[in-house]
């Protein structure tokens, strides 16, 4: 199954500057992508570990290039430019050229594999599609977070699981933005928020809340990242807080709005 991805913007990164300036600012080891057929997850975060966006990197054609949600690619871009200070670094929009699918339990010579039973092709040509919630409800299956504007800068990577096996941040590479409090946290502490799969028959939002009656926390016990509605129910993916997993959660504080955690 073949869905395109409006949604998202695609960037060449070119210039003698770009491998290092790229890791100087992403939580993944880049230099560890040697071949085109992986899309390598990264977050970017602010100096406090909270993440911005979440950033795709792979190689297409021998170049490098990054995909990130559209609504916050002008943020992400203006950051880098910021950043590479003297670097020689260009960033170059490509989304008018190439257009990205996403494949669901498809098999492709040149796709390139994200996670379990998702890929992306790129493609400079129309491809026939499938509808684009069968997209976001197999990225809610496989729990593969993303970030949106509503929920930037609310996060440190590990709150999206994205330090289990070092699939989004790797803890031997150098400095990046935020590297200390994400290290701190991996080295002495325990999340107190994790990433968690939902259920709901009531409308869900990308940045509502979730809510339980006893959580100690000054805000509420979790937020709603990834959201889709299937056959008249929703499903979505969560932040919340790891010791109220067994409680009962309710949408927005409105306790007769009850969904359901997915154990696994």
């Amino acid at each position: 199954m073949k869905v395109l991805l409006t949604n998202r913007k695609i960037f060449k990164v070119s210039g003698r500057d770009a491998n290092n300036f790229l890791q100087s600012q992403l939580t993944n080891d880049i230099n560890i992508i040697n071949s085109e057929n992986i899309v390598q997850i990264n977050a970017y975060c602010q100096h406090q570990g909270k993440i911005l966006t979440l950033i795709w990197l792979f190689k297409y054609k021998n170049e490098i290039y990054i995909s990130f949600t559209d609504e916050l690619a002008e943020l992400v871009i203006s950051k880098f430019n910021l950043y590479k200070m003297m670097s020689e670094v260009v960033f170059k929009d490509f989304s008018e050229k190439i257009k990205i699918y996403g494949l669901i339990d498809e098999e492709h010579s040149e796709a390139l594999k994200i996670l379990n039973n998702i890929s992306i092709l790129l493609s400079e040509e129309n491809i026939q599609v499938s509808d684009y919630f069968n997209w976001e409800m197999s990225c809610i299956r496989n729990m593969l977070p993303e970030i949106y504007p509503s929920t930037s800068e609310k996060f440190i990577p590990q709150a999206l699981n994205l330090d289990i096996s070092e699939f989004g941040v790797s803890f031997t590479k150098g400095c990046y933005p935020g590297q200390e409090v994400i290290a701190r946290m991996h080295y002495l502490g325990e999340p107190k928020r994790r990433l968690f799969r939902f259920t709901s028959r009531f409308e869900v939002l990308v940045g509502d809340s979730l809510d339980v009656t006893d959580s100690k926390s000054l805000k509420s016990s979790g937020q709603v990242i990834r959201a889709v509605m299937v056959d008249g129910e929703f499903h979505f993916l969560g932040v919340f807080e790891v010791n109220y997993i067994n409680d009962k959660i309710f949408l927005n504080k409105d306790q007769n709005k009850l969904v359901s955690i997915i154990h696994e």
